[in-house]
C-alpha cells in the first residue's frame, strides 16, 4: 500500500509538473553558427603561450609584456579588439597598453583606416548572439567621451596609479551579433580601399 500511494503522488506530481512546464514559455537561447576559426591544438596552443610566460623571469629589471586580444587586417587596414573583463562594472587598463594602443591607432591611421575597441564583458558565452558586452572606439577615448580616470570615483581612496579605470556607464552595450555585424561593416569599408 505504502509503495501504491508512493506511486501515484509521484505519477501526479511528474503530471502536475509536466502541465506546468507546457503552459510556461521556456527563453529561447540562440546559438551561433560554428566558429570560423578554432584552435586544433589546445595543448599546443597552451604550450606557445607558456613558452613566452617564460621569457621575463625574476631578477629582470624588465617587467611582463601585454598582447593585443584580437587583430584583423583587410587590405592594409585593420580592426583592433582588446577584451576586459568587468569587476565591479568597471574596467582596469594599463597606462602603458593605451599609450600603446593611441600610438598604434594613430600611425595606423595616417596611412590607412584602424578602427580600434575596447570590449567589456562579464562571464559570457560567444556562441549566444544575443549575449551583451560594452564597447567603446579609440576615437571616443581620444575625444574624451570616455572619462580618463586613474582612481576611482566611487571609492575616493583607491588609486590604481598605473591603470585607467573605465565604467560600464560610459561605454555603448551591444550583442554579440551586433559586435558582428559592427566588424562585418568595417570589413566591406575596406573592401573599397584600393591599393
Amino acid at each position: 500500500m505504502v509503495n501504491e500511494t508512493s506511486d501515484l503522488i509521484d505519477t501526479l506530481y511528474k503530471k502536475d509538473k509536466l502541465i506546468q512546464s507546457e503552459n510556461t514559455p521556456q527563453p529561447i537561447i540562440r546559438k551561433s553558427p560554428k566558429a570560423k576559426y578554432q584552435i586544433f591544438d589546445e595543448s599546443e596552443f597552451t604550450r606557445g603561450r607558456e613558452v613566452l610566460g617564460d621569457l621575463i623571469v625574476h631578477g629582470m629589471i624588465a617587467s611582463g609584456g601585454t598582447d593585443i586580444d584580437w587583430l584583423i587586417e583587410h587590405k592594409g587596414s585593420f580592426i583592433i579588439l582588446e577584451f576586459k573583463g568587468f569587476h565591479n562594472d568597471k574596467i582596469n587598463i594599463s597606462k602603458g597598453q593605451m599609450i600603446a594602443y593611441e600610438k598604434l591607432h594613430e600611425k595606423l591611421n595616417q596611412s590607412t583606416k584602424c578602427y580600434l575597441y575596447i570590449v567589456g564583458c562579464d562571464d559570457i558565452d560567444f556562441s549566444n548572439p544575443d549575449s551583451a558586452v560594452w564597447i567603446f572606439e579609440m576615437g571616443q577615448w581620444k575625444s574624451s567621451v570616455i572619462p580618463k580616470n586613474t582612481r576611482d570615483i566611487y571609492s575616493e581612496e583607491t588609486s590604481t596609479k598605473n591603470k585607467f579605470i573605465v565604467y560600464r556607464e560610459y561605454m555603448d552595450e551591444i550583442s554579440i551579433e551586433k559586435l558582428r555585424d559592427l566588424v562585418d561593416s568595417h570589413w566591406k569599408e575596406f573592401e573599397k580601399v584600393t591599393l
